[in-house]
């Protein structure tokens, strides 16, 4: 097989990416979802990374003169340039993430303030997306914001999947785990929801504010235990007591409620499957639900490709490799960092040049599909034949790098760092592996 493509494969991995950020982003999916407007009012609510982008194509699309109101809160930087200095009907708040600030809990009491006059003509949209556990935070009561930035500070260090750091954030939230639906009960609600967590599960994404909880305070002293999280004793106490229990389906009125997931990491991954098809390359979809840690992840991947270069294994090359889902870094005290520079997907990356050793025909790029990978400005970043040699030049040792978790260190020095700036939309994880 002959294709353009494998001329420049760099050029190809970023494409890759962009189709799959295209296939999820709002203006694209949120239209053929929205419903008619109700006889009262239609009140907005949206929380995550892509929560601006969500209200921004949700007002283009409102009937003119109709009704609309609301608020949404989304990460620092992450709102539009169409909606910079514009009149919005929908208020548009920004917070920190991945570790919540004040805004966040401003966000949240201004929200819930919002559901007080709500009645049965009125309707409220949910615009849900992936970062809304962090930007809208309502610690519960007696437990303090520093308080609350410490223990999400350290589930998001430990090593916790989503489900198990998302359970211990429902039962200490005034707002998650479905309360922001039970304070919406007196109008219809309805969610749109674009995944970022694997399996797609509702009650997942950002912590699940619209959604019946089935995790229980049991569950939630389970993982702290386990990550040896630090909790105050008399929230520790609340949740043995199940004071802190979340909203379970038998308490909503689900006739109410209506849920769609607009945008998914399996479709993005999809879109960039067939656009390499359209142009002569065969394409593999692993999964869209991998987890565990990124450097053995990393390794797995690093072994299917070595195979697919040697004529060994189902694929057959040259191909590419794509996968989704959210893997983790677990940040251990003698690394001497807070938190690892780059995030997972730089970090997958400098695990997977380490085991590819330079291979002379693979090529590979991850990337978080909000465009920040982690704390930093990058989105991801690349590996080619000459990045473990490139390194090597300036006296780079990737061991060194990755055992301190500076992924981003490491690619910035080389050149290897894949930046986007935010995407307005986010499914995830996003990695692809050429075998020419």
């Amino acid at each position: 097989m002959s294709t353009p493509l494998l001329q420049d494969p760099l050029h190809t991995l970023t494409t890759l990416l962009d189709k799959a950020i295209e296939r999820a982003l709002p203006e694209r999916n949120l239209l053929h979802y929205l419903p008619k407007p109700p006889v009262g009012r239609t009140l907005v609510l949206g929380a995550g990374k892509a929560a601006a982008s969500m209200a921004l194509a949700l007002q283009k699309h409102w009937p003119v003169g109709c009704e609309l109101s609301g608020l949404v809160v989304t990460r620092y930087g992450h709102v539009p340039k169409e909606q910079e200095g514009v009149n919005n009907r929908i208020e548009i708040m920004q917070a920190a993430h991945p570790v919540p600030d004040a805004q966040s809990v401003l966000a949240a009491q201004k929200m819930l303030a919002l559901t007080r006059s709500l009645t049965k003509d009125d309707l409220v949209i949910a615009l849900i997306s992936g970062g809304g556990s962090s930007l809208l935070m309502l610690p519960v009561e007696g437990l303090s914001l520093s308080e609350k930035q410490s223990i999400n500070q350290s589930l998001l260090s430990s090593g916790a999947n989503i489900w198990e750091i998302n359970c211990v954030r429902k039962h200490l939230s005034g707002i998650k785990g479905g309360r922001l639906a039970q304070a919406c009960s007196a109008a219809k609600l309805l969610s749109l929801c674009i995944s970022d967590v694997p399996g797609d599960d509702p009650a997942t994404i950002a912590s699940g504010p619209t959604v019946a909880d089935e995790s229980t305070c049991a569950q939630a002293l389970e993982v702290i235990e386990k990550y040896q999280i630090k909790i105050p004793p008399a929230i520790i106490a609340a949740l043995e007591q199940q004071m802190l229990e979340t909203p379970k389906v038998g308490q909503m009125d689900l006739s109410k409620q209506e849920l769609h997931i607009i945008a998914t990491p399996r479709a993005s991954l999809e879109a960039a499957a067939q656009w390499a098809q359209s142009q002569g390359l065969r394409a593999y979809i692993l999964s869209d639900e991998i987890e565990g840690e990124s450097k053995d992840v990393a390794l797995v991947h690093a072994a299917l490709a070595k195979a697919c270069s040697k004529g060994l294994g189902p694929f057959v090359k040259p191909c590419v490799l794509l996968s989704g889902g959210e893997t983790t870094v677990t940040l251990l005290p003698e690394s001497g960092t807070v938190f690892g520079r780059g995030g997972r997907a730089s970090e997958f990356c400098l695990s997977l040049a380490k085991a590819l050793k330079g291979a002379s025909d693979i090529w590979a790029l991850a990337a978080d599909t909000d465009g920040i990978d982690g704390v930093e400005d990058n989105a991801g970043a690349w590996v080619g034949p000459l990045t473990l040699s490139m390194a090597q030049e300036q006296g780079l040792k990737a061991d060194d790098f990755l055992h301190r978790h500076d992924a981003y260190g490491f690619f910035q020095a080389i050149g290897g760092l894949i930046v986007t700036g935010p995407t307005f939309t986010n499914v995830n994880d996003f990695r692809a592996i050429l075998i020419l």
